[in-house]
């Protein structure tokens, strides 16, 4: 049986052959690093087209409108208003892909630029891809009390800026309600948003 020889040579192979490995083990590690799906967690700032119905009479005219018996709930037409709030996130399903789970935590507040107070917290399941589009859905709390909201985005990047910008549509939930003793029937009406936020990658 012939016996193989651990040369100088050999010995120079090997050590050559176990850097080139870990240069490419390396490199690919940071193209990972560099491809991975951005964290988008910041401030958010926006519009809110609400459609005709009892938020956007208060938004018009405050509680005083609603108390007003001649008043029918929804006259005031639509309304526009800022927003301006925070969102956190957290990450499930990350397997390393290109398509990671995530659950996003947004806090606003509306109405500032007409001296109103108009909070609100959402809760979005969805999904955002290594190119930046994401998608989801999840439950709104306000003062016109809990809705679905559905949004869809896409982050822009330049250079290490990120700017999440998302489309937000709530539909209007229809209300049975009394006041004064006298039932009567309205529409909350439904909310169109564009959020735009900003982040530094890390």
């Amino acid at each position: 049986m012939k016996r193989f020889k651990f040369t100088n040579t050999n010995n120079k192979l090997f050590f050559v052959s176990k850097k080139l490995v870990f240069t490419i083990a390396l490199g690919l590690g940071l193209l990972t690093a560099s491809a991975q799906i951005q964290q988008l967690a910041g401030p958010r700032i926006g519009m809110t087209l609400i459609t005709a119905g009892s938020t956007a009479d208060f938004i018009h005219k405050g509680f005083d409108y609603v108390e007003e018996d001649e008043n029918k709930l929804g006259e005031t037409g639509s309304a526009f208003t800022t927003q301006y709030g925070w969102q956190w996130e957290s990450r499930f399903a990350d397997g390393g892909g290109d398509v990671v789970g995530i659950v996003e935590w947004i806090a606003l507040v509306g109405g500032m630029e007409q001296g109103k107070f108009l909070p609100s917290v959402s809760s979005v399941i969805g999904a955002r891809t290594a190119n930046g589009l994401e998608f989801g859905v999840g439950p709104n709390l306000s003062l016109s009390g809990v809705g679905m909201l559905f949004a869809i985005g896409h982050n822009f990047k330049s250079g290490s800026l990120n700017m999440p910008v998302n489309l937000v549509f709530m539909p209007g939930k229809d209300v049975d309600s009394s006041f004064n003793g006298e039932d009567y029937s309205y529409n909350t009406g439904a909310r169109i948003s564009i959020m735009v936020g900003f982040n530094m990658s890390k």
